[in-house]
């Protein structure tokens, strides 16, 4: 449960961009990054968020958020759900009225997570190297606001991304499941095309974000 003792944060930023990936590609959102993740993907581009970052009161993330004017909120790190805190900081960005989405990695429980949220739960495939760390529990407690992601670096992991789809019968009981390339590993066409072969009931997508800023930190 949320210290409510101690409502404070470790933040890496706060900052206003375009979404790149999820249900809500392509629109502004206010990105609030924590601190600290309990894994290591061999793919992490967010690796300067594993440590350091700044002690913020909720209070003050909520003072920043505002001042974007945004309706869209990202949550993201990191792995946020390592800080017991993100409990309550979701639950009060969806009181104050905004569209607000979770990027967690899929290794901690989300049953807590406010059901207003759209969880956004990335199922490490094998060559993530931190397969070993699913919480497959996790998916009963996912519904159609919900966001299932696979990122594949491999042939080997779309077979076994795709086995996982089929598994727990993800097209129908969440609202999107994404199959991402990741970047420098596998061709974005080839894993279109696998997927086009296939015929699968998933969306394809690409990180925008990478082909506008190239992952420099702040967007």
């Amino acid at each position: 449960m949320p210290d409510q003792s101690n409502p404070t944060l470790r933040l890496t930023e706060i900052f206003y961009s375009i979404q790149g990936e999820s249900r809500t590609l392509g629109l502004p959102t206010v990105f609030v990054r924590l601190t600290g993740c309990p894994l290591r993907c061999n793919y992490c581009d967010t690796a300067y968020a594993f440590s350091g970052g700044e002690v913020m009161s909720l209070d003050a993330i909520l003072d920043k958020v505002r001042s974007f004017s945004p309706r869209y909120i990202c949550v993201t790190g990191g792995e946020p759900l390592a800080q017991p805190n993100c409990l309550t900081l979701l639950q009060q960005l969806c009181d104050a009225g905004y569209e607000v989405s979770l990027e967690t990695s899929g290794a901690l429980d989300v049953s807590g997570v406010d059901t207003r949220i759209s969880r956004v739960m990335d199922l490490k495939t094998p060559d993530s190297g931190e397969a070993h760390r699913n919480l497959y529990t996790n998916v009963e407690h996912l519904g159609l606001n919900d966001q299932v992601k696979f990122v594949i670096c491999s042939r080997d992991d779309y077979d076994w991304a795709r086995f996982q789809t089929d598994r727990f019968q993800l097209p129908g009981r969440v609202g999107e499941v994404l199959f991402s390339p990741s970047h420098g590993q596998v061709e974005a066409r080839q894993l279109a095309e696998w997927i086009v072969a296939d015929n699968l009931p998933v969306r394809f997508q690409m990180q925008l974000h990478k082909y506008l800023w190239n992952d420099e930190p702040g967007h």
